[in-house]
């Protein structure tokens, strides 16, 4: 087993959440934002973008649990997760009443975002809070490293 392969696994999901977090930031930003896509001539609001996340390894859970307790042989690849995509939100528009409104149509309504502030605030703490939990996996590795050099 590599000695950093426990900083790498964490550093690759530190990486992941905080890219998590700056598509949190920006979904907020723009939750009011009616002009964001010229779609056909015409412009379309801001669609929400969501994260998606991957092992970075084809293996199942088990073996490379195996293979790190030594039951069987395996690969010691690159472990972790890596962002396969940035996705917009299919979540048709909401459309609200303000005939005063620039964008609004003939009846008075606005497509607005389809950003819900509530799923916005729970992706925000669950990227947080995974950020934090790795951030601590992060400093006891290498406390563990810096204990191991003290060893005589």
């Amino acid at each position: 087993m590599n000695l950093f392969q426990g900083i790498n696994t964490s550093a690759s999901a530190l990486t992941a959440n905080r890219l998590r977090l700056d598509t949190v930031a920006s979904n907020v930003a723009n939750a009011e934002t009616t002009r964001a896509n010229f779609v056909n001539g015409v412009w379309q609001p801001y669609k929400r973008k969501m994260v998606e996340l991957s092992p970075k390894s084809s293996e199942s859970f088990d073996n490379l649990l195996q293979a790190a307790v030594g039951n069987i042989a395996g690969k010691n690849g690159d472990n972790g997760v890596r962002v396969t995509a940035i996705k917009e939100d299919e979540t048709p528009f909401k459309r609200v009443f303000d005939p005063d409104h620039p964008d609004a149509d003939q009846d008075g309504y606005v497509l607005m975002p389809n950003v819900d502030m509530m799923k916005e605030m729970v992706d925000m703490i669950s990227a947080s809070r995974s950020y934090e939990a790795n951030l601590t996996v992060l400093n006891v590795s290498k406390s563990m490293m810096m204990k191991a050099l003290e060893i005589r």
